[in-house]
């Protein structure tokens, strides 16, 4: 196994391990109630700081859960993209190897994101609606930077184009400052809401990196 790849590897179990680390110390370190409607939250002093510091800004909520819909897009474009191979190939061990690796990618994230839904470490610092929704990991932090990143990785290598390649590079990283910044002063997340959703996203795109090196010079 090539040094880089091994790196690869070290770091994605570092940053998982962290994730789970924060995901403990969340659940038992300065755990009080205060949330709506009595909700306790973990790191309760400098999570109730920061949201007094940003306070709640509903349309920028509203912009973010909209533009949420771009990394379901593009993951349904390279899955389109995977179908068409299939079909022009006709044998499915002919679709390219990375486009496999996506797919077990998206349903890993897919399956994370379940199971935080199923169990509750946080509740928003918010009503939505009026009801009490789960908040940790960010969903949304978890969606925009597991896809994106791994979309710059697809585009660097189909994209020919250096220039191109640059742009499309830049947009994305953008994108993903905006989504995730957006998101933190919302107001709709605990600061620890976002800092977890980012060291996952981080653990999961180094997995992926680590899986297409494998075969290909990532």
């Amino acid at each position: 196994m090539k040094k880089k790849n091994c790196n690869n590897l070290y770091i994605c179990v570092f940053m998982l391990a962290a994730f789970v680390l924060w995901t403990a110390a969340i659940c038992f370190v300065d755990v009080k109630a205060i949330g709506p409607n009595g909700s306790s939250v973990g790191f309760a002093a400098i999570n109730s700081w920061f949201h007094k510091l940003t306070g709640v800004h509903m349309d920028l909520y509203n912009i973010t859960d909209w533009l949420g819909l771009v990394p379901i897009f593009v993951a349904m474009g390279f899955g389109l993209f995977g179908l068409v191979q299939w079909i022009k190939r006709k044998r499915l061990k002919k679709v390219d190897y990375s486009l496999f690796v996506l797919g077990g990618f998206y349903i890993s994230v897919i399956a994370v994101y379940v199971l935080f839904e199923m169990i509750t470490i946080n509740y928003r610092p918010v009503l939505i609606n009026g009801f009490l929704e789960a908040s940790y990991p960010s969903s949304t932090t978890l969606l925009v930077m597991c896809v994106m990143p791994t979309a710059i990785m697809q585009f660097n290598s189909r994209i020919k184009n250096a220039t191109l390649k640059k742009f499309l590079s830049l947009l994305i990283a953008v994108f993903i400052i905006f989504m995730v910044i957006g998101r933190l002063v919302s107001g709709v997340h605990w600061l620890t809401d976002i800092v977890g959703g980012a060291l996952l996203s981080a653990g999961l795109v180094l997995m992926y990196r680590f899986f297409i090196s494998l075969k290909t010079d990532y």
